[in-house]
């Protein structure tokens, strides 16, 4: 397949980098050969960050950068094209210029994509003979980093179209979240216009300061950024003008602040000219302070209600899917869970009662939707009634921060918060452990294999955000014992567990690691317990589980200095089983948990039991330990298959019997 990408600034030689990282031929199309140069420097550049942090080899990011060819006539480039990703700026009619020439080049059954974030696909499509073929591709910034793409269905776009486009997205590495209308604002900015101007109007209204709010959101609804920090960040011109383009099209969905065009008509802009809700230095990009404190007094749901409205307005018009929505925002966003599992936890009665009050004070741009009143109507007000946006009635649990697939006798738990570095929350300890109690009672699953979602973290350790105020003593105890519980758990499961490795296992997730039974890490991965560089020490087992799987001074080493390890010293040293190239992670994973899954479950139990335990006991009580265990096995229907099969030269077939 080849790809031409038009535009060569930030969106588009990202978008470049990944289409030649994923193998397909790319040609970048731009006005001069200057910007290309450029744009073909940072794709470089790019490239070398990810050898550096070994996400990549050198013989990748070579092959990468010689897929890229550059060129300025968009005409020629198009008449070879399989797809076309148009990436230029947000000008309606700049971009229906360029479909038009792509348009009368490209091959009859070439897709055209946009990136647009704020453009409707439909106009664009209209400047074409082939609107069927022509759909959004929204990438988030920067494209090389940024594990979502949100793929558009304009008017007229086949479903073939749609199909193949998020088959190219998912082959790109990304995941996918389809926008099943042409909206204003799409799925992600449909949310967060609305958020963005509603923490802005709290200002304008004078009902708290943006330190307050920006407080609220980062440590009670556990944001990674501000709202009105994210609009300072984003830049105040952006963030005004795509508002202002959304509305245009759909005024229902976006009340716009004037404090956004007052401050980008006086060049307020946040970050970049040095003030906007915040002031800011010169030189990098600064954080703003924002103690944690300033927001105690704020009502979250008076906050987040009109993004969990614009979800529900997304959901029920049948725009994009409640799971769509959630992983949207929380991958697009960097949410720590989805906005309408949000919604269920603080109570769709309590959702629908402050939108009411904002109706009442403020008019009926803050009407409740349909959907909430009809939850409300139908007793599904959330967690607390057993359903809501999702379900939690009992028996039909649904984990919110892991994922738990059965592939025949191998049961796959995903540690599933891949926009943290699926850095370990309590919610997760509890979910885990409870995950690993089901299976160990699945009589179908023999082999367990924990991992991480992404390719860039098993886990970055315990996410303290994730805390809403700094824990008393004795509370820190209790969350010292939940994450040892987990840990626990993980090592005391009878079915073989495998810890498969690709990124960061820091902190909390490197004590995970520690108490699966085989460890198997890509040869980019970093390990580490860097809690002594925080004032602290491990708290889950890292001093104890370490200590038995490299040595003491090794451990000492690890655990007193808090520097990080590569894969390779890792193996040395035998925290690691077993390296593999990334490329063939999967693979080698699923061969390994395959063959222990072929040996006899009862014997691999005993086994587990007499290695993990027989060993912490003086060797009499051990190899007593071990003798019955051993005599036990004898009695088993798989001891009898196994002697059959070595006297009959078969492969031996075992039951767990």
């Amino acid at each position: 397949m080849r790809i031409v990408v038009v535009g060569a600034g930030v969106m588009g030689h990202g978008i470049a980098e990944i289409a030649a990282l994923a193998g397909y031929e790319t040609t970048l199309v731009d006005i001069s050969d200057d910007i290309l140069s450029k744009a073909l420097q940072k794709i470089e550049w790019s490239l070398k960050k990810f050898v550096e942090k070994k996400r990549i080899s050198e013989e990748q990011a070579k092959q990468a950068l010689g897929r890229i060819k550059t060129t300025t006539d968009l005409a020629a480039a198009s008449r070879s094209a399989d797809v076309v990703i148009e990436a230029v700026p947000e000008d309606i009619n700049l971009k229906k210029k360029i479909f038009a020439t792509i348009d009368a080049n490209a091959p009859a059954e070439a897709i055209l994509a946009t990136n647009t974030s704020t453009l409707p696909i439909s106009e664009i499509a209209s400047a074409t003979k082939r609107p069927e073929y022509v759909v959004g591709m929204h990438f988030f910034n920067p494209p090389p980093l940024m594990p979502l793409v949100e793929v558009i269905r304009g008017e007229k776009t086949s479903d073939d179209v749609i199909r193949k486009t998020a088959e190219l997205a998912k082959s790109f590495g990304k995941e996918v979240v389809i926008c099943h209308k042409d909206v204003p604002g799409f799925i992600v900015n449909r949310i967060v216009g609305p958020l963005l101007n509603e923490a802005c109007w709290m200002v304008h209204r004078g009902e708290a300061t943006p330190v307050e709010i920006d407080s609220a959101v980062r440590y009670k609804a556990g944001l990674p950024m501000g709202l009105l920090e994210l609009a300072d960040y984003t830049g105040i011109d952006v963030t005004y003008l795509a508002g202002e383009s959304v509305r245009a099209r759909d005024p229902a969905n976006v009340l716009p602040c004037p404090l956004f065009k007052e401050y980008y008509e006086k060049g307020k802009l946040g970050q970049k000219s040095g003030e906007g809700f915040y002031k800011y230095g010169k030189g990098m990009y600064e954080r703003p302070s924002i103690p944690r404190e300033a927001g105690e007094k704020l009502d979250i749901v008076r906050i987040m209600a009109v993004g969990i409205n614009a979800a529900a307005w997304l959901v029920r018009n049948g725009v994009a899917s409640t799971e769509d929505v959630e992983r949207a925002v929380k991958l697009g966003l960097g949410f720590p869970k989805g906005i309408l599992e949000m919604a269920d936890e603080w109570g769709i009665d309590r959702v629908v009662a402050v939108l009411n009050e904002l109706r009442e004070k403020y008019g009926d741009y803050y009407a409740p939707d349909p959907l909430l009143t009809k939850l409300l109507s139908e007793g599904k007000l959330g967690v607390k009634a057993g359903a809501g946006f999702h379900n939690y009635a009992t028996g039909e649990k649904k984990y919110s921060e892991i994922l738990v697939k059965k592939e025949g006798h191998i049961a796959w738990v995903i540690l599933n918060r891949p926009q943290r570095l699926n850095a370990l929350t309590l919610t997760m300890a509890d979910e885990l452990i409870d995950a690993l109690d089901k299976l160990t009672a699945d009589g179908d699953v023999r082999v367990i294999v924990l991992r991480g979602a992404g390719d860039r973290a098993f886990s970055a350790g315990a996410d303290v955000t994730a805390f809403t105020e700094v824990p008393a003593p004795h509370a820190v105890v209790e969350l010292s014992q939940k994450f040892q519980a987990m840990m626990d758990k993980v090592e005391a499961t009878p079915k073989p567990v495998i810890a498969a490795i690709d990124g960061f296992a820091l902190g909390g997730g490197c004590e995970l690691i520690q108490a699966c039974d085989f460890r198997i890490a890509t040869t980019r991965s970093e390990f580490g317990q860097p809690e002594i560089r925080l004032g602290l020490i491990p708290g889950a087992g890292g001093t104890q589980r370490l200590v038995k799987l490299v040595g003491l001074a090794k451990a000492k080493e690890l655990v007193m200095l808090g520097e990080r390890i590569n894969a390779e010293e890792a193996h040395r040293i035998g925290l690691i089983n077993k390296l593999v190239p990334p490329e063939r992670f999967e693979e080698e994973v699923r061969s390994f948990a395959n063959k222990l899954a072929e040996m006899p479950p009862i014997a691999l139990k005993a086994a587990k039991l007499a290695l993990n335990y027989g060993t912490q006991s003086p060797l009499s009580i051990g190899l007593t330990l071990e003798r019955g265990l051993f005599s036990l096995l004898f009695s088993t229907k798989d001891f009898m298959e196994g002697v059959s099969a070595f006297l009959s030269k078969r492969k031996p077939e075992f039951k767990g019997e």
